[in-house]
C-alpha cells in the first residue's frame, strides 16, 4: 500500500494513551438484521461508552500528548461528538476546553458539551462558519486548535477500531470473517483511519465509504480525485455536513478506500428504523450511513458479510421520533 499520513506503529501506540472504557467496543453478528438486508451483517458498535461516539479515541490521544506538554487550554469546532469527546478528555487532563458550534447544532449534543464542563461558543452559519471562529479563537489565544481529520491524532485514534476489526488476522487467521467494512463518510477521520489499518492488515476486505447525498463533498473529491466544495448542504446526518474537504484527508481516502456513495435521506431514516427494530439501537443518523448503503444497493451486498460502523448515538429525542415514524417498516 502507497503511504498515508498514518503509521501503524503509532496507531498501535495510541491504543495506550485511550481510556480503556473507549476501546475494545463490541463487534457481534446481528443476525435479526440479515433476512431484511439479504447480506450477512456485523455491527462494531462505538455508542457504548461516555461520550456515546467513537470520537474520543482521538480526543483521547491528543489530551493526553497536550498535557505531558504542559498545555492548558485547547479549542475545537464540532457538529457536537467532537466537542463532547474534546470536553470529556480535557477533563480528566487538566485541560481547558472550548468548543465552537452552529446555534442549529443538535441540542442534546450542545447541551452534554456544557454538562461536560467545557466552554462554548455558538455561531450563526454552519460548522464551517464554526470552524473559522475555533481557528480565529486558537490564532488570538495562542492555544491549540483541534482540527478534526486534518489533525492526524484524531485518524490514528479512530484508526484503533480497524486494529480491533482486523484482530483474528493479526492472531494468525488466514482471514477475516467479513468482506466488506461500510463507514460513515464526513470530515474523513473514521474512514481514513479505519481504511488505513484494514488496508495494510486485511487487504481484501472492500473498504465503502458512504456519505448523504445532501452533503456530498468529499465523495465528489473522491470520485473527481480533487477537492470538491459545496455552497450548502441539506442532510439529517449532522455530524458528516462538511463542505470544505481537506486536501491531505482527500490524498489518505484515495489510497485507501475502494469506493464512496451517497444514499438518499429517506434511506438513512429508514436505516436509523431498521436498527431500531432489528438491533434495538438508538442511533444518529450519521450511524445509519452503511445500513442505508446496503438498502440502496442489495444486488451489490447480496452474500457477502458487511461490518457497519455504528458510529453514534447523540440525537434528539422529537427529532428521532419525527425520523423513525417517516421510515418505512422494511419486512423480510
Amino acid at each position: 500500500m502507497q503511504k498515508t499520513r498514518l503509521d501503524t506503529a503509532r496507531i498501535r501506540a495510541a491504543r495506550r494513551l485511550i481510556d480503556p472504557v473507549f476501546l475494545d467496543t463490541p463487534l457481534y453478528r446481528c443476525e435479526a438484521l440479515e433476512p431484511v438486508l439479504g447480506c450477512g451483517v456485523s455491527i462494531k458498535l462505538e455508542t457504548a461508552n461516555p461520550v456515546r461516539s467513537f470520537k474520543a479515541r482521538g480526543t483521547e490521544v491528543i489530551a493526553s500528548l497536550l498535557a505531558d506538554e504542559g498545555s492548558r487550554a485547547v479549542v475545537c469546532a464540532s457538529a457536537g461528538n467532537l466537542g463532547q469527546a474534546l470536553a470529556w478528555s480535557g477533563r480528566g487532563r487538566g485541560l481547558d476546553v472550548t468548543v465552537v458550534a452552529s446555534r442549529f447544532a443538535t441540542r442534546a449534543k450542545l447541551d452534554r458539551i456544557r454538562a461536560l464542563g467545557a466552554g462554548l461558543e455558538l455561531v450563526d452559519g454552519d460548522h464551517e462558519s464554526a470552524r473559522e471562529r475555533a481557528a480565529a479563537i486558537a490564532r488570538h489565544e495562542g492555544i491549540r486548535l483541534v482540527e478534526d481529520s486534518l489533525d492526524i491524532e484524531t485518524c490514528e485514534g479512530a484508526a484503533t477500531i480497524g486494529l480491533e476489526l482486523v484482530e483474528p488476522v493479526e492472531r494468525g487467521d488466514t482471514s477475516p470473517s467479513f468482506d466488506t467494512v461500510l463507514i460513515a463518510l464526513g470530515g474523513g477521520a473514521l474512514a481514513t483511519g479505519v481504511g488505513h489499518v484494514v488496508k495494510a492488515l486485511a487487504p481484501e476486505v472492500e473498504v465503502i465509504c458512504v456519505q448523504p447525498l445532501g452533503a456530498p463533498a468529499l465523495t465528489r473529491s473522491w470520485h473527481r480525485k480533487r477537492v470538491v466544495t459545496t455552497d450548502s448542504t441539506d442532510t439529517i446526518a449532522d455530524g458528516v455536513a462538511g463542505r470544505y474537504p481537506i486536501p491531505a484527508v482527500l490524498d489518505d481516502l484515495l489510497l485507501v478506500a475502494d469506493d464512496a456513495v451517497l444514499v438518499q435521506e429517506a434511506s438513512i431514516m429508514a436505516g436509523m428504523r431498521m436498527l431500531l427494530d432489528h438491533a434495538g439501537l438508538v442511533v444518529e443518523p450519521s450511524a445509519a450511513l452503511g445500513i442505508a448503503a446496503i438498502i440502496e444497493d442489495r444486488d451489490r451486498f447480496a452474500g457477502r458479510h458487511v461490518v457497519t460502523i455504528v458510529c453514534g448515538s447523540n440525537v434528539d429525542v422529537d427529532a428521532y421520533h419525527r425520523w423513525i415514524g417517516a421510515a418505512p417498516i422494511d419486512r423480510p
